[in-house]
């Protein structure tokens, strides 16, 4: 697929969610691994507590991701966040809380959609330092060095230009800033039927990297210290029921000792240097 016509398929797909205000589970288009009730239960079996759902407004919370970044980012008092792909907010207000009012946190996402819900979501729970911006990750409506912790949860997967959205993370950063990203990788190649598959693309799955070629990005990039927190390996079959996945066969329990798992999700941190 063409990178534009992979955007105008994500921008779709997302755009649908949105407007549904539904879960993963409900649309198959997030990286699911479970089955879920609603989009509160999913996004708790991925890392977040009842307490920060309920800090936030309800309808911020899609059933999106792979984990929740904010929970390893350590933010401080009056720190400037950017958070890549920030969808209905989330995680953009997990971080405001964590910054404070001399803190800012900066909401980019290129689905038009889901930046109007955010900002929606901002007034309500009278937001006054979240900022939500139209635009793709791969060219951040960001100026230099003015971010100390750059944030994603389960997008940079999604980019058909993984190398330009770390590059361009890596430009927004101040020096000694820091990178905190859960994604979707994979441990091996995956068969045809799903790598060329749309609807699988848009669930995390076809669009996902090999995890040695996703850290390498990220250390080519300039980033020090890259580090996987977390990992949590599943079979393909695991990601969401409506992808078509005849030409993977569930394993024995037997085989499952031998084979890896195709996919993973991760939790990468990584540091921007002082001195570059």
């Amino acid at each position: 697929m063409k990178k534009d016509d992979i955007r105008k398929i994500v921008r779709k797909r997302y755009t649908e969610i949105v407007k549904a205000k539904g879960s993963c589970c409900d649309f198959s288009s997030s990286c699911c691994q479970d089955a879920c009730d609603t989009s509160a239960d999913y996004s708790k079996s991925i890392g977040y507590d009842e307490e920060e759902l309920k800090a936030v407004p309800e309808d911020a919370t899609l059933g999106l991701g792979c984990g929740n970044p904010v929970a390893l980012a350590s933010l401080k008092e009056g720190e400037t966040v950017l958070d890549l792909g920030s969808g209905a907010g989330l995680d953009c207000f997990l971080a405001a809380n964590k910054v404070g009012q001399n803190g800012k946190v900066i909401g980019v996402d290129m689905t038009p959609e889901m930046i109007d819900a955010a900002r929606r979501n901002a007034v309500k729970g009278n937001y006054k330092n979240v900022e939500f911006r139209l635009g793709e990750i791969e060219n951040l409506p960001v100026a230099d060095y003015t971010v100390d912790v750059v944030i994603s949860n389960c997008v940079i997967n999604l980019s058909p230009d993984k190398e330009r959205v770390v590059q361009e993370a890596f430009r927004a950063l101040k020096p000694g800033g820091r990178l905190v990203v859960s994604d979707i990788v994979l441990l091996r190649d995956l068969p045809k039927s799903i790598k060329n598959n749309a609807q699988a693309y848009v669930a995390c799955v076809a669009g996902a990297e090999m995890k040695d070629k996703y850290l390498e990005l990220i250390e080519n990039a300039g980033f020090q210290e890259v580090k996987v927190m977390e990992e949590n390996q599943f079979p393909i079959e695991d990601m969401c029921s409506s992808i078509d996945t005849k030409e993977v066969k569930r394993p024995s329990k037997k085989a499952l000792r031998k084979e890896p798992n195709y996919i993973a999700s991760i939790k990468v941190t990584a540091v921007k240097p002082r001195i570059f």
